[in-house]
Formats: C-alpha cells, sequence, structure tokens
C-alpha cells in the first residue's frame, strides 16, 4: 500500500521495484533478498563461472554427483562440459549460458551448437559402451527464443531458464528448494560476496555450514549474527539443525 501511494503517472518499472525493495530492506531484509533474485543472479557474472559453480551447488543439494568444467571425450573431439551430473540413472551433460546483460535471450543457434558437442559425446560413449549420458541441458539466466526452444523440444534437448519451463523455471527450483544465492543477501558488501565467490561459497546455505568464512573476513559478531538470521529466514533452516535436503 505504501508503494502504491507513491505511484504516478509515467512511474518506470524500475523506480516502483527500487521503491519496494527499500522498503522491504528496511522492513523485512529477508524479504527484500528474495525479491532481488533476478538481480542477484545476474550480480554472478560478469564471467559465466560463478553461475556454473550455483547451477553446480544446486544439482549438488538436489543429490546429484557433479563435476565442474570436466574435460569429456567425443568421438571427434574432447569437449569442456560446464557441468556433468549423476543421480540414478541421470546422467546430464550440461551447458550454462551466462548473460550478464538484461533482456538478453538465448537464440536457436545456442541449442543446435549444444545438441552437436553433446551428440559427439554420446556417440562416443556409445563405441566404447560405458555409461551413456542420457540427457543433454542447456541452463541460461535469461530466456529462450520461440525458435530455440521449438528446436530443443524437437530434438529431446533439456531447455531452463529463468521462467522456462512454464512452473519449473530457474526461479522457481530456486524457490522451492531455497537454494538462494549468496549475491542475494542485503547485508553484505559486494566485496564480501566476492570473496564467499571465490572460495565456493555460492549458495546462502552454506554459510550455515561455513561460518568460519564470515570470521575470515573479519565480520563482528553483531553483523554476523544478522547475516545467519537472514540466511536462516531466507532457506528455512536452524544453524541447530542438520538439515540438508
Amino acid at each position: 500500500n505504501v508503494v502504491k501511494s507513491e505511484l504516478y503517472q509515467g512511474i518506470s518499472t524500475k523506480e516502483i521495484y527500487n521503491r519496494a525493495f527499500a522498503l522491504l530492506k528496511k522492513k523485512k531484509p529477508a524479504f527484500a533478498s528474495k525479491y532481488k533474485l533476478k538481480k542477484a543472479i545476474y550480480e554472478l557474472g560478469p564471467t559465466g563461472f560463478p553461475f556454473e559453480r550455483f547451477f553446480g551447488a544446486v544439482l549438488k543439494y538436489s543429490g546429484y554427483e557433479i563435476e565442474i568444467g570436466k574435460t569429456v571425450s567425443g568421438k571427434c573431439v574432447s569437449h569442456e562440459v560446464d557441468v556433468v551430473a549423476k543421480k540414478g540413472n541421470d546422467y546430464m551433460m550440461i551447458e550454462c549460458k551466462f548473460h550478464s546483460e538484461e533482456g538478453r535471450k538465448c537464440n536457436v543457434k545456442v541449442p543446435l551448437y549444444i545438441n552437436s558437442r553433446y551428440h559427439d559425446i554420446v556417440t562416443y560413449y556409445q563405441e566404447t559402451k560405458n555409461h551413456i549420458p542420457n540427457q543433454g541441458w542447456v541452463v541460461t539466466n535469461t530466456r529462450f527464443t520461440k525458435d530455440a526452444i521449438q528446436y530443443g523440444t524437437c530434438i529431446g534437448l533439456h531447455l531452463l531458464s529463468w521462467d522456462y519451463p512454464i512452473g519449473n523455471g530457474l526461479k522457481d527450483r530456486i524457490d522451492r528448494l531455497r537454494l538462494f544465492p549468496i549475491t542475494v543477501s542485503t547485508l553484505l558488501t559486494n566485496r564480501e560476496k566476492q570473496f564467499l565467490l571465490s572460495r565456493d561459497v555460492v549458495l546462502c546455505r552454506q554459510l550455515i555450514d561455513d561460518v568460519f568464512y564470515l570470521d575470515h573476513l573479519g565480520i563482528s559478531d553483531k553483523r554476523k549474527e544478522k547475516i545467519l538470521a537472514e540466511v536462516e529466514t531466507l532457506c528455512y533452516i536452524s544453524r541447530h539443525c542438520n538439515e540438508t535436503s
């Protein structure tokens, strides 16, 4: 209601967002953190490597065995795969396409290229009779074009974007699993976030198990308690609970 009362003709979406975020940050920091999720994903940049580690961590906390940046043999050439994930019968080859510019989309060239790499890998494994990869994935923090989705669906390539598949996109999975990136925190500084990312701390919930990183940063006990309280509220985790799922 406060934000609504401040609306005026011609106000931009960005201004509305900034005002709503400021109010949430003041009253409910954890809610503000969740509100800025999309922006927080962009803040994993400018390179795509932290995004690869973030998605790998999401899979790891979902029960998958993962490897990041693994070189995998193909029939014709070897390929560096962003994330290799295994769980039960699932054997996934995942390419992550990170965009630091909002509004950029993955066009059909992306799944075309990734599928050719995936097919080369599968062909090699079929000929060597090893455990054969059975899922090729393209994951992006933005969106796919209509043609990209049409091609991926037709060829059997799994596509995951910010809001695709509908109801099970990246934002839905993050929210459902409570696996928020460390960059959503409204209490950590940019320098502190970059330090944590450089130490492979990409998820908020990792701070529950790795509190010593906050000590290493020289964060006071008072600030540390506030930061951990924010994380607990976001992830529904208690430091005094051994919950890991």
